[in-house]
């Protein structure tokens, strides 16, 4: 449903937040049958353009991003909506949100036997190798399903799931139609009386979705209906936690993979063990070929079924979350590593408070491929192998007298993160935390997709202090200062996604009370060749928070980059100006 005024979908926004914070302060219309609750949030930007920094003229000056949702329930029933406005959408998302309407409209009926959804559902088949459907608003990332959804609890320890429609795309839906199964067994739940009482726990699930597409192309005889299907396993014993999973996609020829007809296939394995003061944690991960769409002309991440599980740290901290890793669609082998101990209290090095330290590690390389180009069809042929050479694999190029090309990937090493982290607490009053990193980073893989974009591999190495003085109960002030630093300070004029030469961040901010805040922010890159380009980018930023409520306003400089979240990015443009940003809750 889009609304094609304007100035209706500002006031029925306006009314929704109006309406919301009412029934908050009236503790909204709850009793023990019947309940309202929702949300709102106004993300707006006032731009200028900045040429020095590549910030973009916007002719609308300001735009923004609002949303809002209400939420009804009472007894096993349950009904919602989310209404959004993208006046225009902010710089950085894709242009096709402009627009406003209700997006996301469901109605839901649960019994002992029966959970039953009609209109838009999120849902995940495992751990999404296969099937996840959900909402990143910081990514505005929302692939859900427009359709049926059915969840049984049959048995005991019995899981079983069914979902059939199509996804949401923009403000409408996809071309492609999905359907799915799903079914999870409680081993210990399901044989009670025997197994009830056992330490370990055993949980066994597997997964069926299908997508079809209509054969519309000419050259090509395309699969309509493309399955995927898979199994996992989840073994728990006191501290120790070993899950696992395998996905197998038939051949499905798109845009992600130059219309080959290869299949596809993921393994995801997941072992850790904690016990007090220790815990370790191992994920490893194979992906070939596994793009999976409702449209297999959509690219970026348009229209995706499934979600591929990054192997790689997500950091807060600025410039170690500069260069961020995205998860590669068409193939890779990654694993990561992290070890967490608590020095004891009273130890030399623990204290009276103790002290935590983290080590991680993480690797993502691409997979070594052996393929044959049809030189009539122009379509590629390739095949992988399971022998894991991919992380000491080099270069290779052979021609053969037929014309064939037999190719090892290039530049197969794609990513490697590792940082070490110290969180040590002095005082009552005072606490800080150091870090160091060093980061391997292919640009011509990660951010433009092509072994031929003609990009120098990122290497840098990072160093953080973050100190934190609680004067009062609920008064503090925060420095935090960090460090990028690179060899290789060459410039390279056709891109703004990349970091040039060094970087200094330094931060100072102060919580007077528990309700308000300021900081004041500096990025400087102070090692950029170029000297017209050694820029500050200044912000200061205020907030409010009161309850579920808060305020925050910014002004300055931010640089280009780009933002992820578990593996799922977008480019964030260099801007300035001033943004404001406002979120409510009942």
């Amino acid at each position: 449903m889009v609304f094609s005024n304007s100035a209706k979908k500002i006031v029925f926004c306006f009314v929704l937040f109006c309406f919301g914070y009412f029934m908050r302060s009236q503790n909204a219309v709850t009793d023990e049958l019947n309940s309202i609750h929702g949300n709102f949030q106004l993300d707006g930007q006032y731009y200028e353009a900045d040429s020095l920094i590549g910030a973009p003229k916007v002719p609308e000056k300001f735009l923004s991003n609002v949303f809002g949702n209400i939420n009804y329930s009472k007894g096993k029933f349950s009904a919602g909506v989310r209404y959004e406005a993208y006046n225009n959408v902010r710089q950085g998302f894709l242009p096709s949100y402009k627009g406003q309407g209700i997006v996301n409209r469901y109605a839901r009926y649960r019994t002992d036997l029966l959970d039953i959804t009609i209109g838009n559902f999120y849902e995940q088949f495992g751990n999404g190798l296969m099937l996840r459907a959900y909402y990143e608003p910081g990514l505005l990332y929302d692939n859900s399903i427009d359709g049926a959804r059915i969840i049984s609890n049959p048995y005991k320890g019995v899981t079983l799931k069914g979902v059939i429609g199509k996804q949401r795309y923009f403000f409408s839906t996809g071309a492609g139609i999905v359907r799915g199964v799903d079914g999870e067994v409680n081993i210990n739940e399901l044989f009670d009386s025997l197994l009830g009482k056992k330490k370990t726990r055993v949980i066994l699930g597997g997964s069926f979705v299908s997508k079809y597409q209509a054969d519309q192309d000419n050259s090509l005889i395309l699969p309509q209906n493309v399955a995927c299907y898979g199994g996992r396993m989840n073994i728990i014993r006191g501290g120790f936690n070993f899950n696992t999973e395998y996905a197998y996609k038939i051949n499905d020829p798109s845009a992600d993979n130059n219309k080959s007809y290869k299949y596809g296939d993921a393994l995801f394995s997941t072992i850790s063990y904690a016990t007090n003061g220790f815990s370790i944690l191992f994920q490893g991960k194979r992906i070939d070929n596994m793009s999976y769409r409702s449209d297999r002309n959509e690219g970026l991440q348009n229209l995706l079924i499934n979600y591929l599980p990054a192997t790689t740290k997500q950091h807060s901290y600025t410039l170690f979350a500069l260069n961020p890793y995205a998860t590669q669609l068409k193939g890779e082998i990654g694993f990561m590593g992290e070890l967490q101990y608590k020095v004891k209290k009273g130890t030399l090095l623990g204290g009276k408070y103790g002290m935590e330290i983290t080590v991680n590690y993480s690797q993502a390389n691409g997979l070594k491929q052996y393929g044959v180009r049809d030189s009539t069809t122009n379509m590629t042929f390739y095949q992988t192998k399971w022998d894991f050479s991919e992380f000491n694999s080099k270069n290779k190029v052979i021609s053969t007298p037929t014309g064939t090309v037999v190719t090892n990937n290039e530049n197969l090493n794609y990513y490697h993160d590792f940082f070490i982290e110290v969180n040590k607490k002095f005082n009552k009053k005072f606490k800080a935390t150091f870090m160091y990193g060093n980061q391997f980073y292919n640009r011509n893989i990660i951010q433009f997709n092509s072994v031929n974009a003609g990009f120098k591999n990122l290497r840098t190495d990072l160093a953080l202090i973050d100190l934190t003085y609680k004067y009062k109960s609920s008064s503090s002030i925060r420095l935090e200062m960090q460090g990028l630093f690179t060899p290789d300070q060459s410039v390279e004029t056709n891109s703004n996604l990349v970091a040039k030469g060094n970087w200094a961040t330094a931060l100072i901010e102060w919580w007077p009370n528990s309700n308000f805040f300021m900081a004041v922010y500096d990025q400087y890159n102070y090692g950029n060749p170029n000297d017209k380009l050694k820029i500050h980018y200044y912000l200061g930023t205020m907030g409010y928070n009161s309850g579920p409520h808060r305020i925050t306003v910014s002004y300055g400089k931010q640089s280009a980059g780009i933002f992820c979240v578990g593996g799922v990015c977008r480019v964030v443009p260099a801007s300035n100006g001033l943004t404001l940003s406002i979120t409510s809750s009942f």
